[in-house]
């Protein structure tokens, strides 16, 4: 009991240690400072709407964006399954009530002494005044009062919405106006954190390689260990913000619409930053995977055409993440191809995947994959070949090919210069035979775990010239004609982009020949082999 004197220690001075938990004592009583540390209620409100004005494109994965806030939000960040609201589709009405009941109960529910957050995020179409959630609207400073008036100690709101595209498509469609918010006045009041997944003259653009908007993409694989900077478990709004302004700029300085730039503000009261989530919570079932260094690495639920759950970049230096046990297809990115497989993690397993447990996926592979970042591979390519010949009585034609092969997801076409030579010994003149021709190839390819078959047509045109070994001199007889293929190509990939290519062409050659003093037009059947190798850019 505080003034109870030891007896035996009456008459002495109070050592420094019995100073200070006197002082303490003393604060206690007095309600100068906490006995314990207060507790600490997250509540989340998370909204996401694909449908837009009657003149706005459909968003694809607005709403899907929201669902993976929510679910991270629930099982890393502490917000209780009763605390937390997902909203998907649902019109302005429902979204003002949904903020107002929440306000409520933070203002009811929550116990002196304890605090508050509350989360609120947003996905789907807008202007720089309002938000378009189906065919209605909420007026963005109406949001903006229902989270700043909240009792929450500390309120965040995150807003990814924007306008509309193509392949990276952009969020709406109203490229007139701009998604606006005004960042200092809405900070006049401390504990508020405000995220925008752009810049006030930018479009927020969502990508189908990734099935989200870049910006929640890499937000939410920050939340999931990405951004641990600091390799403390946990991952505060800063570090979020951090990896997923970056990796929005990298991702985005590649797409047709150009760099996108997020943008944070924030101002809570006796805190240098606040955490959102921690990687060691959720269900002890969950699992850690950990990614070599030197791979930009994504991973699927269940295959590759699954839904994108979180992305390690290649240059960070945090390489592991929390996720539910279950199957998931990982690709990693090295410098010149893809290294792809299917793993599963148990629960409560550390699993640390290892380049020997993926296949190697080429540069001409990775092309026609599609679905990557990569549309086209290229390269040159030299053959020997060999052939039948054209003229009676001659010998195998021998000689070489180039070419510059375009690879693209459905076809490949290959434009290649040829020459040949073959020797003829007729009853009275040898003859040497040459053959120079152009023609652009046109294969379609199939992979199969060791190498590809490609399958097409080839034509262009033909000079030929015949030149005679008499004991007097005889002219070269020179003659144009043309050819069509049909070719049958094998090839097996080497490392850093090069490999070995083989092909077959089943020709039908037509020319001009000289009979006599006649001249008719001749049809030559041809077979024709390359043996050559090819580098990819």
């Amino acid at each position: 009991m505080l003034g109870r004197v030891d007896p035996a220690t009456e008459g002495r001075p109070l050592s420094p240690s019995q100073i200070l938990g006197f002082i303490a004592s003393l604060w206690l009583l007095l309600g100068i400072v906490p006995a314990a540390d207060a507790a600490v209620v997250r509540y989340a409100v998370v909204v996401g709407n694909n449908s837009g004005a009657a003149d706005e494109q459909r968003l694809r994965y607005a709403e899907a964006d929201a669902a993976k806030v929510f679910d991270v939000l629930t099982q890393l960040g502490r917000v209780a399954p009763q605390n937390a609201i997902l909203l998907q589709g649902e019109g302005p009405e429902t979204v003002r009530q949904v903020l107002i009941a929440v306000n409520d109960r933070i203002r009811n529910d929550v116990e002196a002494g304890d605090d508050a957050v509350l989360f609120v995020y947003y996905s789907g179409h807008a202007d720089a005044e309002r938000l378009h959630l189906g065919d209605e609207e909420l007026a963005v400073r109406t949001l903006r009062q229902l989270v700043r008036g909240s009792s929450a100690n500390v309120r965040m709101l995150m807003l990814d919405a924007c306008r509309s595209g193509a392949l990276t498509r952009v969020k709406g469609v109203r490229s007139t106006k701009r998604f606006d918010v005004k960042l200092d006045e809405s900070l006049a009041q401390q504990g508020m954190v405000y995220l925008t997944s752009s810049s006030a003259t930018e479009d927020a653009q969502e990508s189908d390689a990734l099935k989200g908007s870049f910006f929640t993409h890499y937000f939410v694989s920050g939340l999931l260990g990405a951004a641990d900077a600091d390799l403390d478990g946990a991952v505060t709004i800063s570090e979020a913000y951090a990896h997923a302004y970056d990796s929005t700029l990298r991702a985005s300085s590649q797409t047709l619409h150009g760099i996108q730039h997020p943008t944070f503000a924030m101002n809570i009261k006796g805190r240098d930053d606040f955490v959102l989530t921690w990687i060691g919570d959720g269900d002890a079932r969950r699992a850690r995977v950990r990614f070599p260094k030197g791979r930009g690495v994504l991973l699927f639920v269940q295959g590759p055409k699954g839904a994108v759950v979180a992305e390690v970049g290649a240059r960070d230096a945090v390489r592991e993440i929390s996720i539910e046990p279950g199957k998931y297809f990982v690709r990693a990115r090295a410098r010149d191809y893809l290294l792809e497989g299917t793993i599963r993690v148990g629960p409560s397993e550390v699993r640390t995947i290892k380049d020997r447990e993926l296949d190697r996926i080429e540069y001409a592979r990775l092309a026609r994959k599609g679905g990557t970042d990569r549309r086209l591979a290229h390269g040159p390519q030299a053959a020997y070949q060999i052939g039948s010949g054209l003229w009676p009585d001659s010998g195998a034609c021998h000689g070489a090919r180039l070419g510059y092969a375009l690879e693209h997801r459905w076809l490949t076409v290959v434009p290649r210069l040829g020459f040949c030579r073959s020797k003829t010994r007729g009853y009275a003149l040898p003859t040497t035979g040459d053959v120079f021709d152009f023609d652009v190839t046109v294969v379609h390819a199939f992979d199969l775990p060791v190498l590809t078959i490609g399958v097409g047509l080839a034509g262009g045109p033909t000079l030929l010239r015949q030149s005679f070994s008499t004991e007097r001199r005889a002219p070269n007889n020179r003659t144009v004609g043309g050819h069509a293929d049909a070719v049958l190509a094998l090839t097996w990939d080497l490392p850093r982009g090069v490999y070995f290519q083989s092909d077959v062409s089943a020709q039908a050659q037509v020319f001009r020949a000289r009979e006599g003093d006649s001249v008719e037009l001749r049809l030559a059947p041809v077979v024709r082999g390359t043996f050559g190798i090819g580098k990819r850019f």
